[in-house]
């Protein structure tokens, strides 16, 4: 991903085509993501929105251009669209969120300032208290809250979510709409792929429309129909 200056669009895509033996998942693919808005990407399954953000998240090889343009950390947050716990290793909430926020092994001990980070981060997604929980007794919703905490901190500059609805329940995707809505409100651009087109309708500012290549692209009142 190349970086650059733009006052527009935090991430341009031209021409992005993946093909993965032989055959072509991604066509031709150009896009843009305006500064500060929240854009979709929206399509069937085998559409290629997953891959599309594989080629932008640098784990997939593509030909075309993909450029970021990024004016402070350039810190992109990810959450997938699902992650694997060993349900056999000990891990708790808070040690996986203080893995990467102190020098400090883990295994060591978390540091004062590390757990009271963890504490407003769990506080911030609706867990509050849940470090001592193991990850590996989550329900689907509860680790999807767990990993957008993780992406929100620190704040980064493009927030990438893989149909972040999956494993919530009516209640919890409205938060989860009231937290992305906040997010943008803080100045993050968020991208992400959903099949929830509700959503879409009430949260999106632009939307593109995926088939293996675009075949819509713009407001969600246009793109949707």
């Amino acid at each position: 991903m190349n970086g650059g200056a733009s006052d527009s669009a935090v991430l341009d895509l031209a021409g992005v085509t993946v093909r993965l033996e032989g055959q072509t998942l991604l066509s031709e693919v150009s896009l843009s993501v305006t500064r500060g808005a929240l854009h979709a990407l929206v399509g069937p399954n085998g559409a290629g929105k997953s891959t599309l953000l594989a080629a932008i998240l640098g784990q997939m090889p593509f030909d075309g251009r993909i450029r970021a343009h990024w004016r402070r950390s350039g810190r992109i947050g990810y959450v997938p669209q699902s992650f694997a716990v060993d349900r056999t290793l000990p891990v708790t909430v808070g040690d996986f969120l203080a893995l990467t926020r102190q020098r400090l092994p883990v295994c060591l001990g978390i540091t004062r300032g590390t757990a009271s980070r963890t504490a407003a981060m769990l506080e911030r997604v609706g867990l509050p208290g849940f470090e001592r929980r193991l990850l590996s007794v989550l329900s689907g919703g509860e680790l999807r809250r767990v990993l957008l905490a993780h992406a929100l901190d620190p704040s980064p500059e493009l927030l990438i979510l893989d149909e972040p609805s999956t494993g919530l329940d009516t209640a919890a995707g409205r938060w989860l709409e009231e937290t992305l809505m906040a997010a943008r409100r803080d100045g993050i651009s968020v991208l992400m792929a959903s099949h929830d087109l509700g959503q879409v309708r009430r949260i999106a500012d632009h939307v593109t429309a995926l088939d293996r290549s675009v075949v819509a692209d713009g407001a969600p009142a246009e793109a949707l129909t």
